[in-house]
């Protein structure tokens, strides 16, 4: 369907790029917020990113889908404003030691509790760990597809995927001990 809506746009209708934002809005802002943990430098983001894509879609090809080549340019997009403000954002847990007090941590929450402790945990982990965990659990990406967005290894990915499940549980039971 993608692939529609892009010869729409080459063709010189503007509007078919709202298919585009719509689709892709929500996670390319969770993917900016994995990177920039504020909201309103997330937002800049995604919509740099946004209107990136948009003048850059006649040099698109489709050796990769529209999803990887546009969740590239946020990432891009994030990590640049990142270095700019040069804000240390990986202040937080990095105890890859810590034993988990309770393996069951999360079966007494709802699924809204759930939701803002998981949401908060991310927040806190390094942004490459948070990338990797909305990707591949939250998006459900393979960890080729994770590779090609990122444009780390799939070796390089899988590292970080193990070190950022174990630094999750971490920071959850760190913030659960704190309640």
């Amino acid at each position: 369907m993608d692939e529609v809506y892009i010869g729409k746009i080459l063709e010189g209708d503007t509007e078919a790029f709202r298919y585009f934002l719509r689709k892709y809005q929500d996670m390319a802002f969770s993917l900016a917020m994995s990177v920039l943990k504020d909201e309103f430098a997330a937002e800049e983001a995604v919509q740099d990113a946004f209107m990136k894509s948009f003048g850059a879609l006649a040099s698109f090809s489709n050796h990769s889908s529209f999803k990887t080549w546009f969740y590239r340019i946020v990432l891009n997009e994030a990590f640049l404003r990142r270095k700019r403000q040069q804000k240390d954002f990986l202040e937080f847990c990095r105890d890859y030691d810590e034993e988990l007090a309770d393996e069951d941590l999360l079966d007494s929450k709802s699924l809204e509790e759930k939701t803002l402790l998981i949401n908060e945990a991310l927040k806190r982990l390094p942004d490459r760990e948070a990338v990797v965990l909305r990707l591949f659990y939250l998006e459900e990406e393979s960890i080729r597809s994770v590779s090609e967005i990122t444009g780390w290894t799939e070796a390089n990915i899988k590292v970080i995927l193990h070190r950022a499940s174990k630094n999750m549980l971490g920071v959850i039971n760190k913030m659960m001990k704190h309640e």
